[in-house]
């Protein structure tokens, strides 16, 4: 079970189709869009093409909140939605050239990402602060690994990790420790 299972137990109830498919859709769709949210928190950096943003965190969240299935599905609409024009991605951007250009590898780690930790959410991970790290630890470097050989064709494997790693290394850090905080208590505030 994970906290959108938690908060909203019709999502386990077998009855009512319909209201269940409606409530999962808003549920990636408001996913997507808290993620879109996320990515308007933009720090360029005038050394590489990749910013740093709140998008990561949302992904990691919305992982572990929505669990595997979900959080794919969410992210995956995030970029049709970025696909589609919608200004979305990071700065307001849009379209097939975001995904194509030296950023994309990280975006579609995002859905593998949010699948992998929304998996380990759904095994408890999300309830104790050590796992809940892990998890989001995990599912940082499943982004960097479609991100990292992605960026590498743009600015050679020479410059890889000082402009698309080392310099992400402390909001990645910050952003592990507030997920840490976050989820954990949800779930103590779930019990009570």
């Amino acid at each position: 079970m994970v906290l959108a299972e938690a908060w909203i137990p019709e999502l386990n109830r077998r009855g009512d189709v319909a209201r269940r498919f409606v409530l999962e859709a808003l549920l990636i769709l408001g996913g997507s869009l808290f993620t879109a949210l996320m990515a308007q928190v933009a720090i360029p950096l005038p050394f590489t093409p990749v910013p740093i943003t709140g998008q990561t965190l949302a992904v990691l969240l919305i992982g572990a909140t929505l669990g595997a299935r979900r959080g794919a599905l969410s992210m995956a609409t995030y970029l049709a939605e970025g696909l589609a024009g919608l200004p979305v991605f990071a700065g307001g951007t849009a379209g097939i050239g975001r995904l194509l250009g030296p950023t994309g590898g990280y975006l579609v780690g995002f859905v593998v990402a949010a699948y992998v930790v929304g998996w380990l959410a759904e095994r408890g991970w999300d309830r104790r602060p050590v796992t809940t790290a892990v998890a989001m630890v995990i599912g940082n470097g499943v982004i960097y690994v479609f991100g990292l050989p992605w960026l590498a064709r743009f600015v050679g494997p020479a410059h890889v990790l000082p402009m698309g790693l080392f310099p992400f290394i402390p909001g990645d850090f910050l952003k592990v420790l507030l997920a840490a905080a976050l989820l954990p208590s949800a779930w103590q505030i779930m019990r009570r």
